[in-house]
């Protein structure tokens, strides 16, 4: 093994040397991990943090819905297995039309999203922005979706908005952070009446310019399986595909359209060219659905009338209250309280699955023969934690423990592929330890650091994650908010969806100290 530092290229990462949620890059080999390990100055509050996580996973154990149903599954398992290795599509121009879709909704999303984001985070110190970024941040696409389609049905407009809206939340957030870490001595370069677009436009934004642009791939890709996953409610991406072909027991089109899209993760960095961005962005707006005409007046009484309660709407307040204390207490609290005990038991499953299979994938640790490491880190991360729960729920039967699976897998995928890749920016000497004493006594411990910074950040999305599990019929705030919409219950749709927000910004803010504590805040995440 080389004792030089590998020559990484920057597309090995979500973030080349920065977090994936706003982390300063790297300036030397390790300073993402070194700059979380300054904030500890033992090992004692990592050790604290680690049992503190796994202690809270213990509690949750004897409550959470994590049934076995007997079941027999291997025949169909079977079948799955032989439909992911005989891939077959019979109607080629509909795969590539619904992968089309599946980047056009995603492309432009973050393509309006981004300047949007941009904005807010210009006035990242005024409090409202900050409530309101997370606030829209705070709810899924998928919930997004669900929202926007009473008002235009299944077409490019709730597909478009369902993305771009949570994302904008997601850039003001991480911009805000990188800009904060931006020296300000370039300002003093520019004259005591510069304006506020001044200042960021000759200082900041070219300071953080790189990182950003890294961040932005890193979240493109996000919105690839964003975009795949609104499938599910019924616009045409890949998703909608998918979710026929497994409900039919179709499964070497399944397999057919989900190696369509690793390949179409794992070539991002071969096609995603900013040169051919606006290329893209006008087949993008022709592959789009075409836009419907919304009623005159429909957009106004949606948002006056039908997600609040009659009673409300009468100015009974009495009455209101009673109904959503009713709602609280009968489905959002058992609902909430199974979402917290399955997204806590997934967060720690996650975070042993990462330090687990990130070796697979590390040059450092792996010098030859890591291609199947890395496509099973790329089958992991791409895989869209919905076809991973349909496929456990054949399994063990309809409990939270698929949830909790399919969450881990897909979630320590992703953290395992960053580690990984910052495990590869260590420096090696010739007389380091080699094989697992190199892992257990050298890698992890600097990695680890920063390993728990990936988590806490990724906590508020495996809650959000956890909720909409419910489309699936497991019982989490998901399962609730979908059958009120069926009901054409949107004042209790509405309500539900709030709860989830609510919940989403509270874990944030526990995560956000938890980094404080642990001197990781600057570490990284993974947004």
């Amino acid at each position: 093994m080389s004792n030089n530092r590998p020559n990484n290229r920057p597309e090995d990462f979500a973030a080349d040397g920065s977090s994936v949620e706003g982390a300063a890059p790297a300036k030397q080999s390790g300073s993402l991990f070194t700059a979380a390990g300054r904030g500890l100055s033992t090992g004692r509050s990592l050790g604290w943090l680690s049992l503190l996580l796994l202690f809270s996973a213990l509690a949750c154990l004897p409550f959470a819905d994590i049934q076995v149903y007997p079941s027999d599954p291997w025949q169909e398992l079977g079948r799955i297995g032989w439909g992911f290795i005989t891939p077959w599509w019979d109607d080629p121009l509909s795969l590539f039309y619904a992968l089309g879709q599946t980047v056009a909704f995603a492309l432009l999303a973050v393509l309006f999203a981004v300047p949007l984001g941009l904005l807010l985070a210009l006035k990242w110190q005024w409090r409202i922005i900050r409530w309101l970024a997370a606030a829209v941040r705070s709810v899924h696409e998928i919930f997004w979706g669900l929202l926007f389609m009473q008002l235009y049905g299944l077409s490019a407009t709730t597909g478009l908005l369902a993305i771009l809206i949570p994302y904008t939340g997601v850039f003001a957030k991480v911009f805000a952070e990188i800009f904060a870490r931006q020296s300000r001595l370039p300002q003093a370069t520019l004259s005591p009446g510069s304006d506020l677009i001044s200042r960021y436009a000759y200082t900041l934004i070219p300071q953080a310019f790189a990182e950003m642009s890294h961040y932005v791939r890193y979240r493109f890709e996000c919105a690839l399986r964003s975009s795949a996953i609104l499938g599910f409610i019924g616009l045409p991406t890949l998703g909608f595909h998918l979710e026929t072909a497994f409900k039919q027991g179709d499964y070497s089109n399944a397999a057919a359209l989900l190696w369509l899209f690793f390949l179409l993760i794992a070539t991002i960095r071969f096609w995603l060219k900013p040169l051919l961005i606006p290329l893209y962005a006008i087949i993008a707006v022709l592959l789009l659905p075409q836009l419907p005409d919304t009623p005159d007046g429909l957009f106004w009484r949606f948002i006056s009338q039908d997600i609040w309660p009659y009673s409300l709407q009468q100015g009974d307040l009495t009455s209101a209250m009673m109904w959503y204390s009713k709602v609280f207490t009968q489905e959002a609290w058992p609902a909430l309280l199974d979402t917290l005990m399955l997204s806590q038991l997934a967060l720690v499953l996650t975070g042993v699955i990462a330090l687990l299979v990130y070796p697979l994938g590390s040059r450092a640790l792996v010098n030859r023969g890591r291609l199947p490491g890395r496509l099973l880190l790329l089958v992991m991360r791409s895989t869209p934690e919905m076809i991973f729960a349909f496929v456990l729920l054949l399994v063990f039967g309809p409990s939270g423990l698929p949830a909790v699976l399919a969450l881990a897998i897909h979630n320590g995928g992703l953290i395992g592929f960053l580690l990984a890749g910052h495990s590869e920016k260590q420096p090696q000497r010739i007389d380091d330890p080699t094989g697992f004493n190199r892992y257990l006594y050298q890698q992890t411990p600097r990695l680890y650091p920063g390993f728990l910074a990936f988590l806490f950040y990724r906590w508020e999305v495996i809650l959000r994650e956890s909720a909409i599990m419910g489309i699936l019929g497991i019982a989490t705030l998901g399962f609730f908010i979908d059958s009120a919409f069926e009901e054409i219950r949107y004042d209790k749709a509405f309500f539900l969806i709030l709860v989830t927000a609510v919940l989403n910004i509270l874990v944030d803010a526990v995560s956000r100290r938890l980094r404080r504590y642990s001197g990781a805040e600057n570490a990284g995440g993974l947004g």
